[in-house]
């Protein structure tokens, strides 16, 4: 604490309360983020009453459904009372249950339904919308049991308004596809974006309340208030690689903004185990020391890639029983050499997409990986990390279901029901699907476990920067993400799809971008808020979670600087801090 002014004036007694911020009003629709991730006997109500669906819930029998290609409807009813429709001896992939619509350019749609199959299990079964211009979009896709119903959560946007056919469809032409529950709500764009600004008061802030009064409890009026932002507790990064160590410019323009990062090779296994048995972590140390230096947490990223294409040639030709003792040591090595220093540790990256290990090694290599990974490091959070799960709708092989069944598989296996896991979604978009984005995350987040966006990038394009505008807007303001990092890594000859600066670093349109929403969020330390008491010696405020410094003067130039910390709370007790300043 320090102090200023005269000797002689009272003591100020400075109380700063944190308080619940209440939630943001608006007039808009509110968003449903809830998603089901059971299997139950019977479905929920359609989200938003079924929206612009026509008679969501079957209750009135087929009306305003039909079929799309071969296939027979049929309007049935179960024991318990639900009533749903069934589409039978369908012939092609595409044969299903179908309702026509009216989509428009400028809305955002929320889709859900609740499928079940007539045998079988683990059936995909997809939501497709059928344009008038021809195209076909992905709504989303749900891995289908013939026992229970299981929800299926999407989203789309059309580029040209027009009436649209949606389908449920799947490859097995063997299953009658049940469908019911379902929802269809348009969103404008001014109601999407109130979502943003519901969610960041209520997630990412926290109303503060400042009350100035001197040692009898009167209320000073006028007293000048500065809060200074000293560190967020949102973590935001980005990937660095080797070239931080030798570039002043790279280091002071990474450092100024970020405060969490990835290395983008220097830890993986062909980095650092080029020969075998010839081991070399100088490269990533040495960035591990700079990142330590500068207060940015690190990532450990990868212990495995399960990608063939990245496999060193000595590991390709090990045998099985070699493999999974060269496998082993890669493990304990990295992990042991950096646990306690990482916040993070990618154990197996992208084995929804690539199987190397499993078929070298057995179906549970996943598994058995990351029960080591647990015994090795246990307080560090295990994450499985891939690609196209919120990205792309139309990839079978990560949706959010398939991704969730291989995580519950990890878990499954014997002495892996108490691992430290968490969710990582690389985001290597093309262009957003935005409601899509929003929806899988909602589906994943129904398991109750961190999430982070681990890789964010967008592919080289006139619409590069908004489209990563769009994305970052989406990720940062769901309330189940708790971290973002961005997949730009500079390097002179490029980078690997998306740069933030150019070679002199100054900023590129999209570094424009992440630096203005570093600003407007708060995220960026050196954030500064002035004003001054009112008639009650009270000012209040809300900020972004985080460090502060505050300042506080009366008019008579008595001053106190405190620190304060803005976090989340889960409850409505009001957090107290009386400074003193002495006479």
């Amino acid at each position: 604490m320090t102090t200023g002014g005269k000797r002689n004036l009272l003591p100020l007694l400075l109380l700063l309360s944190t308080l619940l911020f209440s939630p943001f009003e608006v007039n808009a629709l509110s968003y449903d983020y809830t998603a089901s991730i059971e299997c139950l006997e019977n479905p929920h109500k359609p989200q938003y009453g079924g929206g612009i669906i026509v008679n969501p819930e079957l209750n009135h029998g087929l009306r305003g459904w039909f079929t799309f290609g071969d296939a027979k409807l049929q309007h049935r009813e179960s024991e318990t009372g639900n009533k749903f429709a069934v589409a039978s001896n369908r012939n092609q992939p595409h044969a299903g249950i179908s309702q026509k619509t009216h989509l428009q350019r400028n809305k955002l749609y929320t889709f859900s339904a609740w499928i079940r199959v007539s045998g079988g299990r683990g059936v995909p079964v997809t939501a497709i919308f059928k344009t008038s211009a021809g195209s076909f979009i992905h709504a989303g896709s749900i891995v289908a049991e013939s026992s229970c119903w299981s929800m299926l959560k999407g989203g789309l946007t059309v580029n040209a308004s027009g009436p649209a056919e949606l389908n449920f469809e799947s490859k097995n032409t063997s299953v009658d596809i049940l469908v019911d529950s379902v929802s269809l709500q348009p969103f404008t764009e001014k109601e999407w974006k109130s979502h943003h600004d519901q969610s960041i008061e209520k997630n990412r802030k926290s109303n503060v309340r400042i009350q100035a009064v001197d040692v009898q409890g009167n209320p000073l009026r006028n007293a000048k208030i500065s809060i200074q932002q000293k560190a967020s507790s949102f973590p935001f990064g980005c990937a660095m690689n080797k070239n931080i160590l030798t570039k002043t410019a790279y280091q002071n323009w990474f450092t100024s903004r970020f405060g969490v990062t990835t290395f983008e090779d220097e830890m993986k296994w062909y980095s650092t185990e080029n020969s075998q048995g010839k081991e070399d972590y100088s490269v990533a140390d040495a960035m591990l020391q700079f990142a330590k230096q500068q207060n940015i947490a690190v990532r450990g990223h990868n212990v495995f890639w399960d990608d063939p294409q990245y496999q060193l040639g000595w590991v390709k030709s090990l045998d099985k029983r070699q493999l999974a003792l060269a496998a082993f040591r890669r493990l304990y090595s990295v992990m042991n050499r950096y646990k306690g220093q990482v916040i993070a540790w990618d154990v197996v990256n992208e084995n929804l997409h690539f199987k190397f290990f499993e078929s070298k090694l057995g179906a549970n290599a996943s598994a058995i990986f990351y029960n080591r990974a647990s015994k090795a490091d246990e307080t560090t959070t295990l994450f499985m990390n891939e690609f196209n799960t919120i990205e792309e709708s139309g990839d079978g092989d990560s949706i959010p279901p398939k991704y969730l069944q291989k995580l519950r598989d990890i878990q499954a296996f014997p002495g892996n029901n108490n691992l430290r896991m968490a969710i990582g979604l690389e985001s290597h978009f093309r262009s957003p699907n935005i409601p899509y984005i929003r929806s899988s995350i909602d589906t994943l987040a129904a398991a109750n476990l961190p999430i982070w966006i681990t890789e964010l990038d967008v592919q080289s394009g006139p619409n590069q920067a908004w489209y990563l505008e769009q994305i970052l807007r989406e990720v940062y303001t769901h309330p189940k993400i708790e971290g973002i990092v961005i997949w730009s890594a500079w390097r002179p000859e490029g980078c690997y799809r998306m740069c933030l600066t150019d070679n002199n670093f100054k900023n590129l349109p999209t570094g424009d971008v992440v630096d203005k929403l570093l600003s407007e969020w708060g995220l960026k330390a050196g954030f500064t808020s002035s004003a001054t008491t009112d008639a009650n010696g009270v000012f209040e405020t809300s900020l972004p979670h985080g460090d502060y410094e505050v300042q506080i003067s009366d008019p008579k130039s008595v001053k106190v600087v405190q620190g304060l910390n803005v976090a989340a709370s889960s409850t409505a007790s009001q957090q107290l801090l009386l400074v003193q300043l002495a006479a």
